[in-house]
């Protein structure tokens, strides 16, 4: 079987930094501290594929030097590259990156079209569109999640599942199903406003628990639930340090506590004699860790579709950060139809600290009740 491989570089780099996405301001993130994410997470999908002897069997097509071939080089597969030009390199603050565009992205995939049986792509959702721009319907799409956002429903669980994944579409045994591909506004999404587009529908192998689901908004009829909950909540939170996460759920938690909080990034309270008083807004990960030491409690919710609590839009909640804060600091609130797959996912990269968090973890599904909800 020929795979296409196609890599976004600087794909997830924002997103430990807190600015929600790469798109457009990588210099940005390397001043916060960023550094390139994409090529050790595109490492596990390789090392995961390896261990299937059906790896033998696969054929890789990509793009010149950082597009996929320096990291292809350091392994066995057999594999074919589709120069267009020479990409260069480019040193920012000291971090060198590969001197890469979106147009890069979409030649590849233009050269490959036709030559193989499957495309992979490593990125987030502007990958994902760049990729699907010119492939369309034509050849079946698989994501291996290394962006910062991703929403759309082309990507597996993780880096390995998305070579899980491989194996069972070699075998035979992964359906194509359509799965939709969408990205946000990211320029909007960094000033608190989500605004999705939905740019179409296209193939993606599917085994069960391997691909995600694509985000879906808070319905409608569940917002007088969701303001149940977090009433009872805010009448039973202690004082103390708080990590407050993302998303609509948990905004109204800061808009109840008279914090001007955001609503797409995480925000540092402290509640004191019953007062809650903003610490940091949109803090990044450097900013949770300072506060790591004062025993902080979490309050975040599940991404509706996707299923996932840490992983998806929410990297400040990093490996590093979630190590040192145990499990039972972590309060989830949700409604019922969040958990309907009865599941519930996390993806740090880091094998110790998500097996830490995986077994079962309470959920706050009703003011007056919780559930178990197992945690993949």
């Amino acid at each position: 079987m020929r795979v296409g491989l196609i890599i976004n570089p600087i794909a997830g780099m924002g997103g430990r930094v807190a600015l929600k996405g790469t798109d457009g301001v990588v210099e940005e993130a390397i001043r916060r501290g960023a550094r390139p994410i994409a090529s050790d997470l595109v490492r596990l999908f390789l090392h995961e594929l390896a261990n299937y002897k059906e790896a033998a069997e696969v054929e890789f097509l990509s793009g010149p030097d950082g597009l996929g071939e320096d990291i292809l080089r350091e392994f066995s597969f057999s594999y074919e590259v589709i120069y267009h030009r020479k990409i260069g390199y480019r040193k920012i603050l000291g971090v060198i990156i590969p001197d890469t565009t979106e147009q890069d992205t979409k030649e590849v995939a233009r050269r490959i079209l036709e030559k193989v049986d499957l495309i992979v792509f490593a990125g987030g959702d502007g990958t994902a569109r760049d990729v699907f721009s010119v492939v369309r319907e034509r050849v079946p799409l698989l994501g291996i999640p290394t962006g910062v956002k991703m929403f759309s429903g082309v990507f597996a669980a993780s880096p390995e599942d998305a070579a899980r994944l491989v194996v069972e579409f070699l075998r035979g045994n992964a359906r194509l199903v359509e799965r939709e591909v969408m990205d946000l506004d990211e320029d909007a999404f960094r000033h608190d406003e989500l605004k999705p587009r939905h740019y179409g529908k296209t193939l993606t192998p599917y085994a069960e628990l391997l691909l995600q689901g694509a985000k879906e908004p808070t319905k409608t009829d569940e917002a007088e639930d969701v303001e149940a909950i977090i009433e009872a909540l805010a009448q039973e939170l202690e004082d103390g340090i708080y990590f407050l996460g993302a998303g609509s759920t948990v905004r109204r938690l800061k808009d109840l506590l008279g914090i001007n909080g955001t609503l797409l990034g995480v925000d540092i309270i402290e509640i004191k004699d019953g007062r809650a008083r903003l610490l940091v807004k949109d803090a990044a990960e450097r900013d949770l860790l300072r506060f790591i030491d004062r025993n902080p409690r979490i309050v975040v919710t599940v991404i509706g579709g996707l299923n996932f609590l840490f992983g998806r839009g929410n990297q400040q909640f990093s490996a590093e950060v979630l190590r040192r804060i145990p499990k039972e600091n972590i309060i989830v609130v949700a409604t019922p139809s969040k958990l309907r797959d009865g599941v519930i996912r996390v993806y740090t990269g880091d094998k110790e600290v998500d097996e830490k968090l995986r077994g079962y973890m309470r959920v706050r599904v009703s003011p007056w009740m919780d559930r178990m909800v197992k945690v993949v």
